[in-house]
């Protein structure tokens, strides 16, 4: 075990629950905190305020979050299903699949931001590891950023 807490290695549940770098699992990497300010919640440093790592690892590199939000979206549905068969249960003689619809069209909606910042994070996390030994120095060039094409997108 570290004796200094700066170089122990943060959970990962709690760093991609939380919105934390890949690399460092301690950098914010969305600027404001409050997701469900919706003018900025998707706005993202270029690099993380900790260790560096860039977080637009190449053009377009967000693009495969939708993949991600889909299986949170479903994994959120799959959960509400369970907890609405389990405290209220389904019948044929009454309305509750549509009640359930309704109910769970309204959780999707109200949990979209944090899911979509979740599924920047589960994606960056894809492809950027822990590095132990992020405090050493900056990360090393990935090559596939282009400067001339940032923001074009």
């Amino acid at each position: 075990m570290c004796a200094d807490k700066n170089h122990e290695k943060p959970n990962l549940i709690k760093s991609l629950v939380g919105n934390k770098c890949a690399r460092c699992r301690r950098g914010a990497i969305f600027q404001y905190k409050n997701p469900y300010n919706i003018k900025d919640c998707l706005k993202m440093p270029d690099t993380c305020p900790v260790c560096g790592q860039p977080i637009e690892v190449e053009v377009g590199f967000y693009y495969g979050t939708g993949y991600v939000s889909y299986a949170l979206s479903i994994a959120v549905c799959v959960a509400s299903l369970v907890a609405w068969w389990v405290l209220i249960g389904f019948s044929i003689y009454d309305n509750s699949i549509f009640w359930w619809l309704g109910v769970n069209a309204f959780i999707l909606l109200a949990m979209q931001p944090l899911l979509m910042r979740w599924s920047r994070t589960i994606w960056l996390a894809f492809f950027v590891r822990y590095d132990e030994h992020w405090y050493q120095g900056p990360p090393a060039g990935s090559g596939r950023a282009n400067a001339t094409y940032k923001g074009a997108i």
